[in-house]
């Protein structure tokens, strides 16, 4: 009954802010619906909603938790956003240091002390909804933020076309980070170039097979896709793919492994930069996070791009990732929901997130805010690679360890890339390893 209650409260919380945040008699701020995301939806300023979505909240106490990196500048930023709307009465706004990673458990746990509006990575998303702990966008605000962001970002956060949290940045993933005195930017667009030039030069080439975060691209690149979770919630299923053509796709990788003994090495990204420093690397496969280690190995020999592509009988076929997002939450049981969402709005918008990438170098979901990291190489091949992934939303444990699996046995000197037969069979259990059957 608890557990009952919670939720219709969540519920006529969120259906309050899609109410009043209309501005007027059509709540669904010009889109019609309560997606607010029709083609006839009016658009706001980017960065500053109407003062007018405040209605009548005043006094205004509102608790903004942010990760460590950006306390400082979360800070500085809601200062702006006081000085900007000076017409209203903030009684207090308090930013918290707190780890994206641990938001989504403490708001679940205690939203009653949680803070209004917070961060969080997209993996998160799921139980944040499932708890209904999140304030679906506004609608009068929806349209904007779909129209303004990369597509992805917010597909990965709309659910039955609502959507329930407002984009924050697009560089949650991994690309193609090399030597530029061994590859150069056209060996780096096949993997075939890549492993030629690093085999040339006495390099290797380090991606990590035996993880499922990063092994998991030779199924996607092959086609499968992954929707959901069964009926038990539990275990994932893979959806809309042709066996035939994800095999060859695992037999062409394999078979470059198999070529290039000892110079495709899968090891732990994080000895990417190591190998860098001491000359053992030509090139691998890292993520965002690992970008400061990598630039300080290389200097002015440091390359970035999206992934390559691999050639699958006659078709250069692009590598597909799996690829994570950032995003800005409101909290369902906010005694303000008017003022935490145009807060959350203004978080999100294009100017913070301007600010971000130049001070602490987050990459944008903005699409204008992306143009003015056009110039960074990793923010720009990170970008460039997201219109190039899965994204990191529904993601069932079943599905690490036996991806990983999969790499693993591909890499493994006893495979035998070139039978169709065992690599059918490999997949095949795969798939029923994640569904955990």
């Amino acid at each position: 009954m608890k557990k009952l209650l919670a939720i219709l409260l969540a519920g006529m919380m969120t259906a309050a802010v899609f109410a009043g945040c209309g501005g007027g008699g059509d709540n669904s701020g010009g889109g019609g619906n309560n997606s607010g995301g029709g083609e006839n939806a009016d658009l706001i300023d980017p960065s500053w909603p109407d003062a007018s979505l405040f209605g009548d909240e005043d006094n205004i106490t509102l608790k903004v938790w942010a990760p460590d990196k950006a306390v400082s500048l979360v800070k500085k930023q809601v200062e702006a956003f006081k000085s900007h709307y000076s017409d209203k009465k903030f009684a207090s706004i308090e930013v918290i240091a707190q780890g994206e990673s641990d938001a989504a458990t403490l708001i679940v746990n205690d939203p009653e002390k949680a803070a209004d509006v917070f961060g969080f990575p997209s993996d998160q998303l799921n139980k944040l909804k499932d708890a209904q702990v999140l304030t679906q966008v506004a609608p009068a605000m929806s349209a904007t933020v779909k129209a303004m962001n990369a597509e992805k970002t917010v597909q990965a956060a709309t659910f039955d076309d609502t959507l329930l949290a407002f984009p924050e940045t697009n560089d949650n993933g991994y690309y193609l980070v090399y030597d530029n005195s061994v590859v150069t930017a056209d060996d780096a667009k096949t993997l075939e170039g890549v492993l030629a030039a690093c085999k040339k030069a006495g390099k290797t080439f380090v991606m990590d097979c035996g993880n499922g975060f990063y092994s998991c691209v030779f199924a996607f690149t092959g086609g499968a896709e992954i929707d959901g979770f069964e009926e038990d919630g539990v275990t994932q299923k893979f959806v809309d793919y042709d066996e035939d053509t994800v095999i060859k796709t695992l037999m062409a990788f394999a078979q470059l492994m198999k070529d290039y003994k000892g110079t495709y090495v899968s090891q732990d990204p994080a000895n990417i930069s190591t190998g860098f420093k001491n000359g053992k690397v030509g090139a691998g496969v890292d993520g965002t996070w690992n970008s400061a280690p990598d630039k300080e190995a290389l200097g002015d020999k440091f390359g970035a791009a999206k992934l390559p592509t691999i050639k699958v009988g006659d078709e250069d076929k692009q590598l597909v990732s799996l690829f994570g997002y950032k995003y800005i939450g409101v909290n369902s049981h906010t005694k303000f929901p008017r003022s935490a969402q145009i807060m959350a709005y203004y978080l999100a918008g294009q100017e913070c997130q301007e600010q971000r990438a130049k001070e602490i170098g987050w990459g944008p979901s903005n699409t204008e805010a992306q143009k003015t990291v056009a110039d960074d190489p990793i923010l720009a091949a990170v970008s460039e690679q997201s219109a190039n992934a899965v994204p990191q939303v529904n993601i069932a444990g079943t599905f690490w360890t036996s991806m990983g699996t999969l790499g693993s046995e591909m890499y493994k000197d006893s495979w035998k890339p070139g039978d169709e037969k065992a690599t059918k069979t490999l997949w095949e259990k795969t798939v029923a390893n994640v569904r955990d059957e």
